[in-house]
């Protein structure tokens, strides 16, 4: 191949034409500028510009804007309704929308112009999802003529879209009253009909787990009030009794086994465990064995010294905010059920408290009951 040639300016040889005036006047000028020129010729427009370049009007533009209102209402009206539709056919609804809306504007008496203008704009609004503008586009349109089908298609469709399923149905009802064996409209109203079946059944299936959520909760209040059971409700629980549950072991037997979540304490080092599923039958020494299952290494520390099932004592705190004593082999039901001192549930959970024998003494004479309640409301 040989090296780019630099195109050289025409010039008119012996007998040779010259060049016509408009490009004579081009000549000269770089490509952006022939580009600028052209984009103002309306048959080579990129996009819209309307001056000419010199702070006047486009008059090529103006006339072509004039001569698409030339003629007679009806038209006129045709005109814009072919190019709404040529725009239609290529998936550029936006701009059909345009022209159908330049049709209308014109106001011609021909009731089927008028009609289509409607239909077509309805069809652009249904794939653009302006369903409520093809709902009142269809309605005009049938004002026109009361017999198209397809206003009452498209009308039901987008009332289909909007789940108002009735009002779909009446539509296709009025429609078969002209043509009863419509293929879209026969397709359309099956699944409307399906749609509807199916929001029937989930919503059955809704309603049917609600009520049997509403009875299991009912089981499980009704088996704390037959145990007689305290809850306090504090206003700052622990993070991790937010996942935690009070149920019963049988969601549906209330004669079941209450399983609730745990806090272990040891006051005497500041530390605490977490149990996610207490049984009410379970006892405090075999929670012990639960939460002294560690490394030795963990019993070498001095302040863990005492930490084991014979060495440690069991208390729970009282609703008035004072401590008792629990039997390490008492279960906690018997605990919790024992109407003097009444030992609540504190925040659904069992709140047991693990302290070393010799330490006790120590530990129980620095307890401030009233300071206990206070801490449970932040009072």
């Amino acid at each position: 191949m040989g090296e780019f040639q630099k195109p050289k300016r025409y010039v008119p040889g012996p007998g040779e034409p010259a060049l016509p005036p408009q490009l004579a006047q081009l000549s000269d000028k770089s490509v952006d500028e022939v580009m600028e020129e052209l984009n103002r010729s309306p048959f080579f427009m990129t996009q819209i510009d309307e001056s000419d370049g010199k702070g006047g009007e486009n008059m090529e533009l103006e006339a072509l804007k004039a001569l698409a209102y030339d003629g007679e209402p009806d038209e006129v009206a045709t005109n814009f309704k072919n190019q709404g539709n040529g725009q239609f056919k290529i998936k550029l609804f936006k701009n059909a929308v345009e022209y159908y809306d330049k049709g209308l504007a014109v106001k011609c008496d021909v009731s089927s112009i008028n009609a289509a203008l409607y239909l077509n704009r309805a069809a652009c609004n249904l794939e653009l999802k302006n369903y409520r503008r093809c709902i009142n586009d269809c309605k005009e349109s049938l004002k026109l003529d009361p017999t198209n089908i397809k206003a009452y298609f498209r009308m039901a469709k987008a009332f289909f879209t909007l789940e108002k399923f009735d009002e779909a149905k009446q539509a296709l009802d009025f429609s078969f009253k002209f043509d009863a064996e419509n293929k879209s409209s026969l397709t359309l109203l099956e699944q409307i009909i399906n749609r509807e079946n199916t929001i029937t059944k989930i919503a059955k299936k809704k309603e049917e787990q609600r009520l049997h959520n509403e009875k299991l909760a009912n089981n499980l209040i009704s088996a704390i009030s037959i145990r007689d059971y305290k809850i306090i409700k504090t206003s700052n629980p622990a993070e991790m009794l937010e996942d935690a549950k009070l149920e019963l072991e049988d969601a549906e037997d209330i004669e079941s086994q209450l399983v609730f979540p745990a806090m272990i304490l040891y006051p005497t080092t500041d530390e605490f465990d977490f149990i996610a599923s207490v049984s009410e039958l379970s006892t405090p020494l075999d929670i012990m064995n639960i939460v002294l299952q560690r490394p030795e290494e963990w019993f070498k520390d001095q302040k863990h010294i005492n930490f084991t099932s014979k060495k440690l004592d069991a208390y729970m705190e009282t609703e008035t905010g004072g401590l008792v004593k629990i039997g390490k082999k008492a279960s906690l039901h018997k605990a919790l059920s024992t109407p003097q001192p009444r030992i609540p549930l504190f925040d659904s959970s069992i709140r047991l408290y693990l302290v070393p024998r010799v330490e006790a003494e120590s530990w129980l004479a620095n307890w401030d009951k009233e300071l206990a309640v206070k801490k449970r409301y932040d009072l």
